[in-house]
C-alpha cells in the first residue's frame, strides 16, 4: 500500500523500481533527492528517511552527508541521519539569500574535496521538498563555482538527470535562474560578495490594471522567512496621464528608455533627477483623479492599463541586497469575498544589478531594475500568474552605504579547511506544513477587515476577472515536481539496490 501511495504522489516522476526512492545522481558525487520524512502519514507517500539512509549506507558507507534547504522543516530529526547534515534553509519557490551561497559552496567543497584518503569518493546529498528548484539551484551553483562548469552546461545536466523528457527544465523559476547567473558572475570575479542595506525609492509600472496591490518584501531570520516591508497605499501612487504615457514622457520622467527588458544600473543623478513632480504637469495624484480604465478588446480580453509611479511616504529599507517586488490583483465579489485574479513577484539582488562583480566588488550605489510581466515568477514555482496585472516594472533603488549610515559587509568564500558558518535549522516537525511565504494562489478569498481597497489600484467591474483562470488545485506539489525522475550514478534510470526489498513496507 505504501508503494502504491508513493507512486500516486510521484505522478509523472519516475521512481526507482528497486529502491523505491525518488533521487538522482547529477554527477557521481552529487545526489539530489526529494525531502524524506520520518512520520506518518507523510512517510507513506514520501521517501522514508530510514530507507534513504539504508540506501546511502549501502552505496557510500560513511562518505555521505546531507545539505538541506527547507525553511518549512526537514521532516526528520538530525539523529536519524547520524547528524551528518548541514542546514541552510530558505522558503520554497524562491531563490536563496545570496549571502548563504559562499558558505553553502564552501561546506560542500570541504566535504567532497577533503584530502583525507578515508574521504575519497565522498558524496553530498542535497534536498528541499521536491528536489527540484532549491536543490537544483544549489547543485548547478556548485558545478559552476567549484567545478568550473558553464551556467548553461550545469543547468542542462541537472535537467537531463532530474527531469523526464517533455516536462521542461529542472530549474525553471525565473528568479532562481537569475541567481544561478549571479553565481557564475560571482565565481568569475573572485567570489566576493558585498551585502548592503537597500532603500527602495520608487516603483514605475507601465500598463497597471485595476485592483492591483504592490508590496516590497525581503529576507529576515537568516533567510528562513520572507517579510513584507511595505504595501503601497492609494496616496502613494502617482498616475501618469494618457498623453504622457503615449508620448513616452513617462519613460523620460523615470530616466528609462530601455525596451529590451533587461536590467540597467544608473548613476544617482540618472535614477533620481527626473522624479520631482513639481517640474512636470503630467503626474496626477491618484487621490485627486480617477485611475485610467482597463479596456476590453472585442474578444473579451483585457488590454491597456495605466502608467503609475509608486512613491513611498516613508522610507523602505531592506536589511540585505535581496529584494522582492510582489503583486496581487483582486476584484470584489460579494458577501465579503474577493476574487484573486493575478499573483506574481520578482527577486533581484542589488549587488549584482549594481555590477559589483564587474567593478572589483564596488557595486553602483544606486540603480534601476527592469522586467516585463511575462518574465516574472508565477504561483508556487509555476509559470501560472492568472490575468495580466501590468506590462512592465522598473524598481529604483539605492544602497544606504552611500549615505555612510552603515558599513557594507564583505563576504568571501571560506578557504579550504576553514570552518564554515551554518544557519539554524527550522523545526523538523513542521516539514509538511506550508512554507513561510506560501499560500498565494488564484481563486476566492474572504476579504480582510478594513479598507482593503486603499492598498490597490481602483477596482473595475468584476467582468474583467472572468478570463479563464483554469482549474486551481490545492496540491502544492503539483507544479513543482511535475516530470521529476530518478537517475543513477552512471546515468542509468535504474538504481540497483539489492537490499531494498523492505523499502516499500
Amino acid at each position: 500500500m505504501a508503494s502504491i501511495l508513493r507512486s500516486i504522489v510521484a505522478g509523472p516522476r519516475l521512481r526507482n523500481p528497486e529502491a523505491g526512492l525518488d533521487l538522482c545522481y547529477v554527477t557521481d558525487n552529487i545526489i539530489v533527492t526529494s525531502g524524506p520524512s520520518s512520520t506518518y502519514p507523510q512517510r507513506a507517500y514520501r521517501n522514508p528517511t530510514d530507507t534513504l539512509v539504508k540506501f546511502l549506507d549501502e552505496k557510500h558507507g560513511e562518505k555521505w552527508a546531507i545539505w538541506e534547504f527547507r525553511a518549512e522543516g526537514t521532516g526528520y530529526p538530525d539523529t536519524e541521519v547520524y547528524g551528518r547534515i548541514k542546514h541552510y534553509p530558505w522558503p520554497d519557490h524562491h531563490p536563496p539569500p545570496f549571502a548563504l551561497m559562499p558558505n553553502i559552496m564552501a561546506s560542500m567543497r570541504n566535504w567532497l574535496k577533503d584530502p583525507d584518503p578515508k574521504k575519497d569518493g565522498a558524496v553530498v546529498v542535497v534536498h528541499c521538498k521536491a528536489g527540484k528548484g532549491r536543490s537544483g539551484t544549489v547543485a548547478c551553483s556548485y558545478l559552476i563555482s567549484e567545478e568550473h562548469w558553464s551556467k548553461d552546461d550545469a543547468l542542462a545536466r541537472f535537467t537531463a538527470r532530474r527531469m523526464r523528457a517533455g516536462f521542461g527544465a529542472g530549474v525553471s523559476i525565473p528568479s532562481q535562474l537569475r541567481w544561478v547567473g549571479y553565481v557564475e558572475r560571482w565565481s568569475k570575479a573572485g567570489k566576493v560578495y558585498v551585502e548592503r542595506p537597500i532603500e527602495i525609492l520608487e516603483l514605475h509600472v507601465w500598463g497597471l490594471r485595476d485592483g492591483v496591490k504592490a508590496a516590497i518584501e525581503g529576507f529576515v531570520d537568516e533567510g528562513r522567512t520572507i517579510k513584507s516591508f511595505h504595501v503601497f497605499k492609494r496616496h502613494e501612487r502617482l498616475v501618469v496621464d494618457g498623453t504622457a504615457q503615449n508620448n513616452s514622457i513617462f519613460a523620460d520622467l523615470a530616466g528609462l528608455n530601455n525596451t529590451s527588458g533587461t536590467t540597467k544600473a544608473r548613476s544617482k543623478t540618472a535614477a533620481t533627477s527626473h522624479f520631482d513632480t513639481k517640474q512636470s504637469s503630467t503626474l496626477i495624484d491618484e487621490t485627486q483623479a480617477p485611475s485610467p480604465a482597463s479596456p476590453i478588446d472585442p474578444s473579451g480580453h483585457e488590454t491597456g492599463g495605466g502608467a503609475v509611479i509608486f512613491r513611498p511616504s516613508t522610507r523602505i529599507i531592506l536589511p540585505t541586497s535581496d529584494i522582492c517586488i510582489d503583486f496581487e490583483r483582486r476584484n470584489k465579489a460579494t458577501y465579503g469575498w474577493t476574487m484573486v485574479t493575478a499573483v506574481a513577484h520578482v527577486w533581484f539582488n542589488a549587488y549584482f544589478e549594481g555590477l559589483g562583480p564587474e567593478n572589483n566588488a564596488k557595486p553602483s550605489p544606486n540603480g534601476i531594475f527592469e522586467i516585463e510581466w511575462d518574465a516574472m515568477d508565477g504561483i508556487k514555482g509555476s509559470s501560472r500568474k492568472g490575468t495580466r496585472a501590468l506590462d512592465r516594472l522598473a524598481v529604483v533603488w539605492k544602497a544606504l552605504d552611500e549615505e555612510k549610515q552603515t558599513l557594507p559587509q564583505i563576504i568571501t568564500e571560506p578557504a579550504m579547511g576553514e570552518p564554515v558558518p551554518e544557519t539554524a535549522a527550522a523545526d523538523w516537525r513542521k516539514g509538511d506544513v506550508e512554507s513561510p511565504s506560501g499560500g498565494k494562489d488564484l481563486g476566492m478569498r474572504i476579504e480582510s477587515p478594513g479598507p482593503k481597497s486603499t492598498n490597490m489600484s481602483r477596482a473595475s467591474s468584476i467582468k474583467s476577472s472572468k478570463s479563464a483562470l483554469g482549474q486551481v488545485t490545492n496540491e502544492d506539489d503539483a507544479d513543482s515536481v511535475a516530470g521529476v525522475k530518478a537517475h543513477g550514478p552512471n546515468g542509468e534510470s535504474s538504481i540497483p539496490h539489492h537490499a531494498a526489498e523492505a523499502a516499500g513496507a
